[in-house]
């Protein structure tokens, strides 16, 4: 058969490079910072290339953002350290989708002719840090930023959502999880039952790659969504084990380059990896302004768009790595993909090919880029078959897919305002009551648990008579204890005001 024909303009990955540090790895300083970790990898991934010279030819360099350290100028620090005079230079944003997002760009603008050869590169020492903190000790790494920068969330808090304490995404993923539960109408017993073997599967992953993974340690079903003194619940139904790992020591890098680049530098045809679609898609920026708080429109849209890029189905796709931050993050994906989630409990297909959020690791906003690696790594090893990856961003509102294959072709790019007007569509936004009082009805619910494994407070978005939404806060022992063993979704409940703002319910 005749190889496919190969435009000069299409975006390929060429090099790839991925690494953990291990604390039984390093010294009692912990894992380099995040300035040598980036040198490191993108090194390695011009290695991994066979193309050396990639590394002062970068036109582009993107950097994701570090919640580790701040530097003054990230993307200008490593051009300094890798000798490269980049004329493009991209600091981004905090979110799972943002690395995706970066080779899209790249990809986009490669396609453009702007652009034939970029860098997309993040680090995280987390657990560092926290070795350090824990010692009594910080870090000393270069370059600090002189003035203190507010983190940048562009996403800021409702006012609800801060008199009612919905902060952490444990919370906010879990409310979506009971949400989803309810929808199936099934018992916590089921819902265990089909979502532990998911992740146990995963586990096998993660335990088949110990240089990569934090915790490459395979677990069984129940060890994993039972609760116990060693694996405490955290967020009503997640448990410890069911939790993104965020403080991990980890780094990786992507190139991407038109494929008259990959020939100038040499790289060999079986090395080069295509972006064959891609979509980006948000849901409403609050959980509660969601109506339907079990599934997500824009998954439906971004994946939708990214199949629809190379025109092929998802029963065409053989590897995939979907966002595992949490378990309804996966669950939402494969309802928005129409994918039967039995066969991922019965091991016929996975879900991922690193080993997911909580067993390899989730370093901060750069999984993603670990993701692509690994996928490209796969897809290396199995020529011609398809790679679907997909990110999240904030609450379950940024999301974004990408598709990839070693066969060549032109990249379709996604009408983003389209894909925008679907989810409006198809998930109009609720207003949201910051204060209520009177009857309502559980939309969604969560119940918190303190570091001894005790339930704390309940954390509920509830339907008001009016149309509209409203949190509230749940702390009665005696109703903590029935919102787990009962479905309290659409159960009846009273509001009433609480301190600070908040609303407080009962029943």
């Amino acid at each position: 058969m005749a190889a496919p024909s190969r435009d000069r303009r299409t975006p390929c990955i060429i090099g790839v490079a991925r690494r953990t540090w291990h604390a039984s790895e390093v010294g009692p300083r912990g894992a380099p910072e995040p300035l040598d970790m980036w040198e490191e990898v993108t090194r390695a991934a011009a290695a991994d290339a066979g193309a050396p010279a990639a590394i002062s030819a970068l036109e582009s360099i993107k950097v994701v953002y570090s919640q580790s350290w701040q530097y003054d100028d990230p993307p200008g620090r490593l051009a300094e350290r890798l000798g490269a005079s980049a004329r493009q230079s991209v600091y981004s944003g905090i979110g799972g989708s943002v690395p995706q997002v970066l080779v899209a760009e790249s990809a986009e603008a490669i396609g453009d002719g702007q652009l034939d050869l970029g860098l997309v590169v993040g680090a995280e020492a987390l657990a560092t840090i926290r070795r350090l903190k824990k010692a009594g000790d910080k870090p000393q790494w270069s370059h600090r930023t002189p003035e203190r920068r507010p983190f940048p969330f562009d996403i800021p808090f409702h006012p609800a959502e801060v008199a009612n304490e919905i902060f952490e995404a444990f919370l906010t993923f879990a409310l979506y999880d009971n949400a989803r539960r309810a929808h199936l109408s099934r018992t916590i017993e089921q819902h265990r039952s089909r979502i532990g073997p998911l992740l146990s599967e995963m586990t096998k992953l993660a335990a088949a790659d110990p240089a990569n993974a934090w915790f490459p340690v395979e677990r069984s079903p129940a060890e994993i969504v039972e609760p116990t003194t060693d694996n405490r619940m955290v967020a009503f139904p997640y448990t410890k084990l069911m939790t993104s790992i965020m403080d991990v020591d980890m780094a990786a890098a992507i190139l991407v380059a038109s494929d008259e680049k990959a020939d100038q530098l040499g790289v060999p045809i079986d090395q080069r990896v295509y972006l064959r679609g891609w979509g980006y898609a948000q849901d409403p920026d609050y959980v509660a302004e969601r109506r339907d708080l079990w599934r997500s429109a824009a998954m439906m849209a971004a994946s939708q768009a990214a199949l629809n890029g190379a025109g092929i189905g998802i029963d065409d796709v053989a590897h995939l790595d979907l966002y595992s931050c949490f378990a309804s993050s996966i669950s939402f994906a494969l309802d928005a993909l129409g994918v039967d989630h039995d066969t991922f409990v019965t091991g016929e297909r996975s879900p991922t090919v690193t080993g997911g959020l909580p067993y390899h690791g989730g370093p901060g906003s750069d999984y993603m880029t670990h993701s692509i690696v690994a996928m490209t790594e796969r897809l290396r090893e199995n020529s011609g078959d398809y790679g679907l990856v997909s990110g999240v961003g904030m609450h379950m509102t940024k999301h974004v897919y990408g598709l990839f294959s070693t066969e060549p072709g032109a990249l379709e790019r996604p009408d983003l305002a389209k894909l925008a007007e679907e989810v409006r569509v198809t998930q109009p936004v609720l207003a949201i009551t910051d204060a209520a009082e009177g009857p309502a009805t559980v939309a969604a619910f969560t119940v918190l648990h303190g570091p001894d494994g005790s339930a704390v407070s309940g954390a509920l978005v509830c339907d008001l008579p009016d149309g509209t939404r409203c949190y509230a806060r749940l702390l009665d022992a005696d109703a903590l204890a029935v919102a787990e063993a009962e479905v309290l979704v659409g159960k009846a409940v009273t509001l009433s005001p609480g301190e600070n703002g908040a609303t407080l319910a009962h029943f």
